[in-house]
């Protein structure tokens, strides 16, 4: 067990160290919220890879994940490993301060939560295609992808043709599904915030598929020696690597700007709700990735910092930390714990998969959790029940030694994807 002390008379293990016969040591935040044994399995087979600087950190809401473990920090030496990052690119969190608050809203919320739902094209239809784009892309949305993102795109395309039916200029703006949302809520002093979660959508996915399968492509001849296949990586110098930089860094900003359109839309949205005063939306805008890499500089090396399901939490760094639908949210400033490698956790974390909770919870389950909410309560988002998630307060109480709590925010309306 490692020990760092806080203040006060006993003193506290901020984080426990898992035990591994090889590879880097592993520092877990998890005291009081614990480790699920696959995810465990899963920490200690990324510890053995060689390309792992110093240790590798966990965070509290960590739990098994595709590809790596949800909730780890990863940082590499001339690496990178396409499947730890994963398929939703940039995927995070926007978060904006009103001038309304919570006496300024009307009684019944349910013509607001409806503007938001025909304002940020979301879910999927029953075929399974994505209804979450738009038929007729809005002048504005076309505009930003114009001017940020159409080169860079057209670059990548010359080279992986694969990339070029993703609908991806029609999703910018568009919400996605599982457990991205936009929501409504007050915060301590009951001051209204807008808070959303989404990331790159269907183009982020179809990168990341591309240069996951070249890094097991790369690696066939050594793939056998790794602990497990989707720990294949690309490696700085190659041609992959290049390209995959170059693709990752452009869904991130594709990601940024997917939930900057949507927070605008969705300020639009509630603007036009019959009743509302008019309001400022531009206090403390936080707009922060959870699901991303970042060249930063650590224990004395420059590494590529893999950000699995982890917020920058860099010293006076703004963050969001959602709890489930019908929890409590937080906005955070970081205290850059240097042993965390200046991250913290990026939500509550689950504690069963979708099926085992759609098994597990009925509709009438669903309507007890989230009474005081204003959002969905069908068979249809069962999956999402405040239940399937880890205890938010926990969380928190794990990694105070990372964070510092500026607001707490609890949802008064809920849009799920």
């Amino acid at each position: 067990m490692s020990h760092q002390h806080s203040h006060g008379s006993l003193p506290q293990v901020a984080y426990e160290t898992i035990e591994t016969s090889k590879g880097v040591p592993i520092k877990a935040w998890t005291r009081g919220v614990g480790i699920e044994e696959s995810a465990r399995r899963q920490l200690i087979n990324t510890a053995q890879l060689p390309i792992i600087h110093g240790h590798l950190a966990v965070m509290p809401d960590v739990h098994w994940g595709m590809g790596a473990t949800i909730g780890s920090v990863i940082p590499t030496l001339g690496a990178i490993v396409p499947a730890a990052v994963g398929v939703d690119i940039g995927c995070g969190m926007c978060a904006t301060r009103t001038s309304l608050v919570a006496s300024d809203l009307p009684d019944d919320l349910k013509p607001m939560r409806l503007a938001i739902e025909r304002a940020v094209p979301h879910g999927r239809t029953t075929r399974g295609r994505d209804k979450g784009s738009w038929h007729d892309v809005p002048k504005r949305v076309s505009n930003l992808w114009t001017t940020h993102l159409e080169k860079g795109f057209s670059a990548l395309t010359d080279r992986y043709k694969t990339l070029k039916n993703t609908n991806n200029l029609k999703h910018l703006g568009t919400l996605g599904g599982g457990n991205h949302f936009v929501e409504v809520c007050l915060d301590e002093e009951d001051r209204v915030w807008f808070m959303l979660h989404s990331g790159s959508r269907g183009v982020g996915n179809r990168i990341a598929s591309v240069f996951i399968e070249k890094a097991r492509k790369d690696m066939e001849s050594v793939v056998g020696n790794l602990p497990d296949r989707d720990l294949s990586y690309l490696t700085e110098g190659t041609e992959h690597f290049d390209d995959y930089i170059e693709a990752l860094l452009w869904a991130q900003e594709f990601a940024r700007l997917n939930r900057q359109v949507m927070m605008e839309n969705m300020v639009a949205a509630v603007r036009s709700v019959p009743g509302i005063k008019p309001f400022k939306a531009d206090a403390m805008v936080v707009n922060c990735h959870h699901n991303y890499v970042a060249k930063e500089r650590h224990l004395g090396e420059d590494v590529w910092l893999t950000r699995k399901g982890a917020v920058r939490a860099g010293k006076g760094d703004m963050g969001i930390i959602p709890g489930s639908m019908g929890a409590k949210s937080f906005i955070v400033k970081g205290k850059g714990n240097e042993e965390a490698f200046e991250s913290c956790s990026h939500g509550a974390g689950r504690v069963m998969s979708r099926t085992a909770a759609k098994k597990k919870y009925t509709v009438q389950d669903q309507i007890d959790a989230t009474s005081h909410v204003e959002c969905r309560k069908d068979a249809g988002v069962i999956d999402e029940i405040p239940m399937a998630y880890k205890d938010i307060e926990k969380v928190m109480e794990a990694q105070e030694s990372l964070v510092d709590i500026v607001h707490t925010l609890r949802q008064v309306v809920c849009v799920k994807g």
